[in-house]
């Protein structure tokens, strides 16, 4: 009996993989069988392999094949088995040396002509290999992928023709190059390009600094995107961690492809439309969705009332902890989610709400209906809630002031982030309980200051901690390690106790 090593994924856990193959005499014509949970994409690799074997001009000798992938009680999904249990194969008719592939952790489709096609979860699989002292062999076009694990003990051929010569020593597959991470930051957008909008870039630069949620609630027009979409740029570099925790999120649902990491910060802008499973992740194989994929970056939503009320009940309980645990019938997967929360939204359906000659004529009414789409409890998990008035076209033209760029906002965020990890090790949005206590103490009248805040504004106990992380996030902005009654006023100026002109409570 052949055995060779693959892998699964369950979540961010993998699950090794004995890929085990033999041949047993007495039938006169070859038969294929592939047990031990499979599903329909690894019970159609017999088909493929049948093509690759005639592809190479071999053919299966007239015995019983049985594969069979250990443990059989854990579900296997994915084409990335083709390649083991070709390779178990071709062990099995004395083309491959098995003394040599079981040093491996292999991966990879095949193709009917013996190409070695990219598959999902290569840099997890090189990970785990390197840390289980064995190698891995992968499909080429992801060999600069593996290499970011940390070994070159790396076999990635682009056909099978060139792994049996490397085996039969007629040629040598070369250590794939470590290519350099992808920057996905757009470059073209800065916030000098943001006219106006002064108290809105205040609170963007607070939440950047800080990790916060930010909800801003303003007519069409007004500019709450374009905001939005710069915040990538004024949030600092990630680390080496959170560029392989976040490159191996992208990995296992695909979307890293043959590129390098993913170094600059995700920003996911979600349509209104997207079903619960594509926000929380799921599906057959529980892939990772959407607050997966923006973890140590920015999930947009855009339209926050439009969303069905579902899928928004889905963001609270990852807000709070930072993952998401994903049940289904035949598994649970736990993915990590720490992601920072930017919404926007009108104020109403028509969006001109406190517009005299433009608002309809169901106002305010029409107002409350829409904004009470949003939960309290969601609610009450957004740190800074802002409202972004409309700047006129005039105003814009005529607007020759400098503006500041990306570049100098960040250089504060930086700083005031810098502040956080030295002194806590985590973002202030993060702290809680003792720590929060010891990092973010009031003096007692700041503390008498905001327990009167806090009655007369109906504010819950998370309320009442989320005040004074934000409070401690605008004194390290300014470079204070005590926080005074300036940065807890300016912090309870973003709670949402009632929508100011538009007279509807959010």
């Amino acid at each position: 009996m052949i055995s060779l090593n693959s892998i699964i994924f369950n979540g961010m856990d993998a699950t090794p993989i004995d890929v085990q193959v033999q041949l047993s005499s007495g039938l006169s014509k070859p038969e294929f069988n592939i047990i031990g949970l499979a599903d329909r994409a690894v019970k159609e690799s017999a088909e493929r392999i049948r093509n690759v074997l005639s592809a190479l001009n071999l053919s299966l000798p007239p015995k019983r094949l049985t594969v069979n992938l250990s443990p059989a009680d854990v579900e296997k999904s994915g084409s990335h088995f083709d390649l083991p249990i070709l390779c178990g194969i071709l062990c099995a008719i004395g083309v491959l040396p098995e003394s040599e592939l079981e040093k491996y952790v292999i991966m990879g489709e095949v193709g009917l002509d013996g190409a070695i096609v990219k598959t999902d979860a290569v840099l997890p699989a090189s990970v785990w290999a390197d840390a289980h002292n064995l190698g891995i062999i992968c499909p080429g076009d992801q060999g600069s992928q593996a290499r970011w694990a940390g070994h070159t003990n790396i076999l990635a051929p682009f056909h099978v023709v060139q792994l049996i010569n490397h085996f039969n020593n007629t040629q040598t597959l070369s250590v794939p190059e470590l290519t350099t991470p992808e920057s996905q930051t757009n470059t073209a957008l800065d916030m000098a390009d943001v006219h106006g909008q002064s108290a809105a870039k205040r609170a963007l630069e607070i939440a950047a600094a800080g990790g916060h949620a930010m909800l801003m609630v303003g007519p069409p027009g007004a500019g709450k995107t374009m905001l939005a979409s710069r915040l990538p740029t004024i949030m600092p570099e990630m680390t080496a961690n959170e560029i392989l925790e976040t490159s191996t999120i992208y990995s296992i649902a695909g979307e890293l492809s043959g590129r390098g990491l993913i170094s600059s910060r995700p920003f996911r802008s979600v349509h209104h439309t997207s079903s619960p499973v594509a926000l929380a992740g799921g599906g057959s194989d529980a892939r990772p969705g959407e607050i997966s994929l923006a973890h140590n970056g920015v999930l947009f939503l855009d339209e926050l009332p439009e969303f069905n009320r579902a899928t928004l009940e889905i963001l609270r309980q990852p807000m709070e902890s930072g993952r998401i645990l994903i049940s289904r019938a035949r598994r649970n997967a736990t993915y990590p989610a720490r992601f920072q929360l930017i919404a926007a939204m009108n104020p109403c359906p028509c969006g001109h709400l406190g517009n005299a000659a433009m608002s309809c004529t169901r106002a305010p009414r029409c107002a409350e209906a829409y904004q009470n789409k949003i939960s309290g409890p969601l609610l009450d998990r957004i740190d800074l809630h802002v409202d972004v008035d409309a700047v006129k076209p005039w105003e814009m033209a005529s607007d020759n002031a400098p503006r500041e760029t990306s570049t100098e906002i960040r250089a504060r965020v930086v700083a005031a982030r810098n502040r956080q990890i030295s002194r806590q090790g985590c973002v202030n949005a993060q702290l809680d309980g003792p720590e929060l206590m010891r990092h973010a103490a009031l003096s007692d009248e700041l503390t008498e200051f905001l327990n009167s805040a806090a009655e007369k504004m109906g504010m819950s106990a998370r309320g009442y901690n989320r005040i004074k992380r934000l409070a401690r996030t605008i004194a390290d902005l300014r470079g204070s390690e005590n926080i005074e009654m300036s940065d807890l006023a300016e912090a309870l100026s973003y709670r949402p106790i009632n929508r100011g002109k538009y007279g509807v409570k959010l």
